[in-house]
């Protein structure tokens, strides 16, 4: 049955990746330049507005829901029933571990302690731009790993 629902999942997996990939651009390219441009305090309350927001079902069946889609890819290509398992394990394991482990391990504590911090910490500049500088970094990666399991995923649907 796996093998028969395999393009279709692909091409799920390539749209969520595709949604995640824009997502975190539009955040390096526009959303974070723009926070950046505001006082510490301003800064972190909106950012901290923003991730309160964003944890909305939509975002989260899209984020979420194409993890699940990789990893039946990722089963589906171990027991061959793919016809192009290296592009599909590429796209699986870009979005898993650059997408996935890299919010789980790195954007989100970041979120939290900017939580914590508070914006009317003394000290909330360098707060921020220490936040800035780390997130906005690590976001570039979430960015090109989602842009990339976009393509392999495009790839092994060719």
């Amino acid at each position: 049955m796996l093998p028969k629902l395999v393009p279709a999942i692909t091409l799920l997996a390539l749209l969520g990746s595709g949604l995640m990939a824009g997502l975190f651009f539009a955040y390096s390219n526009s959303v974070m330049p723009a926070l950046a441009k505001m006082p510490g305090p301003q800064g972190m309350t909106a950012m901290n507005h923003i991730n309160v927001v964003i944890q909305n079902p939509l975002f989260l069946l899209i984020f979420t829901g194409t993890a699940v889609l990789a990893l039946l890819l990722v089963a589906a290509a171990l027991l061959g029933g793919t016809a192009r398992p290296a592009w599909i394990l590429t796209g699986a394991l870009l979005y898993l571990v650059g997408n996935i482990a890299v919010t789980f391990v790195i954007n989100v504590p970041m979120n939290d302690a900017l939580a914590a911090a508070g914006s009317d910490a003394s000290g909330s500049a360098a707060i921020w731009a220490t936040f800035l500088d780390r997130w906005v970094s690590w976001n570039h990666v979430r960015a090109v790993a989602c842009t990339g399991a976009l393509a392999a995923f495009a790839m092994a649907i060719s």
